[in-house]
């Protein structure tokens, strides 16, 4: 009788514990990242917040000077079309009065006209007058064919009138989807901007915005926290060399207005885009600018560099999204961008596109 034993149990050794010890570590590597894909990304440094939001202010200012000239198209477009509109209502006010006097002459006549003109004449108590008369009525027929004529002129008219109308709907329309489109990216950009700053701390932003603001080449040697420059020309000093008494005066409602914040689209008296502090500057002069920068520095005669006067408007980038106003000794008054108020600041900072002597 054979004897029953007991199975004996395998070790985990050989194979099994080499595939077990595979699984382990593919499982390990898995949830630490081993092959990369499960590592956050590491927090940029400021100085990479600031290239990053440097681009992202650039793409939102340009986009901001599309959206204020397309706003002034649309502005434009709309002052046109409410005259069209009103013209034609007036147009149409005096066609109604018009017909209404046709109607009117039309219905004397069917009530006159009945009887032949010669029985007329004969059943007549007075066939003089009624030779006068007839005469007159003459003249009547004539003056009403004329102002047929003049009705059929004032139909035509209106709907010339409606013609353009709708032409011009059209346009507004459009602006208004231009606006839509570029208020958009505004916000993408700036909203992009706020999301990579708020991973510095406060201390970090605040020195940020003492270099300049964000979206500037960082240049904290000689600026005080106020954003301006040590050796700084004084609000007298440039107005005394502008090259003129409106130049001086857009000079000084720029220093005025030092410390104002930046608002895409604004031209003041409180919150100013760059364009919008250029323009609002030499309304203040009795000069108006065109609202942006692609229009404004063709406003003026251009001038080098090295002929600048203050009052000059200085613009960057290649592609002109950023004006100034110079000052003098190497500086301009600008608005920034929402990092940083209106300021002094010198004009190496950005790269410079050229500039426009206005007056």
């Amino acid at each position: 009788m054979a004897a029953h034993r007991k199975p004996r149990q395998r070790s985990l050794g050989g194979g099994t514990a080499r595939t077990a010890a595979t699984i382990a570590l593919a499982g390990a590597a898995t949830a630490t990242g081993f092959d990369g894909t499960g590592h956050a990304a590491p927090p940029l440094s400021p100085a990479q917040v600031k290239a990053k939001v440097d681009t992202l202010y650039q793409e939102a200012e340009a986009a901001t000077e599309k959206y204020d000239g397309a706003k002034e198209q649309a502005d434009e477009a709309q002052k046109r079309l409410n005259a069209l509109r009103d013209e034609a209502a007036r147009r149409t006010d005096r066609l109604n009065s018009a017909r209404e006097a046709l109607g009117s002459a039309a219905a004397a006549q069917y009530r006159d006209g009945g009887l032949d003109p010669a029985v007329r004449l004969l059943l007549s108590s007075d066939p003089g007058q009624y030779l006068d008369n007839a005469a007159f009525a003459e003249r009547v027929d004539n003056r009403q064919a004329a102002a047929v004529t003049r009705v059929r002129d004032q139909l035509r008219e209106i709907e010339r009138l409606r013609g353009a109308a709708r032409v011009e709907l059209a346009s507004l329309t459009s602006r208004q989807a231009e606006l839509r489109r570029q208020k958009r990216t505004i916000n993408e950009k700036l909203g992009a901007a706020r999301q990579l700053l708020s991973q510095l701390t406060q201390g970090q932003r605040a020195q940020l915005a003492a270099d300049g603001g964000a979206g500037r080449a960082s240049r904290s040697e000689g600026r005080d926290p106020l954003g301006a420059v040590s050796g700084a020309v004084s609000a007298a000093t440039a107005t005394a060399q502008a090259p003129d008494a409106r130049a001086a005066a857009a000079v000084a409602y720029a220093y005025a207005k030092l410390g104002s914040p930046y608002v895409w689209g604004a031209t003041g008296p409180d919150a100013f885009d760059c364009s919008g502090l250029v323009q609002a500057a030499y309304r203040s002069a009795g000069i108006s600018l065109p609202r942006t920068t692609y229009s404004q520095i063709d406003a003026g005669r251009r001038v080098s560099r090295s002929e600048l006067l203050p009052g000059d408007l200085v613009f960057f980038y290649s592609g002109v999204s950023h004006v100034g106003i110079y000052i003098g000794h190497g500086q301009m008054i600008h608005a920034p961008n929402p990092s940083a108020p209106v300021r002094l600041a010198p004009i190496d900072e950005m790269p410079f596109a050229g500039a426009t002597r206005v007056v």
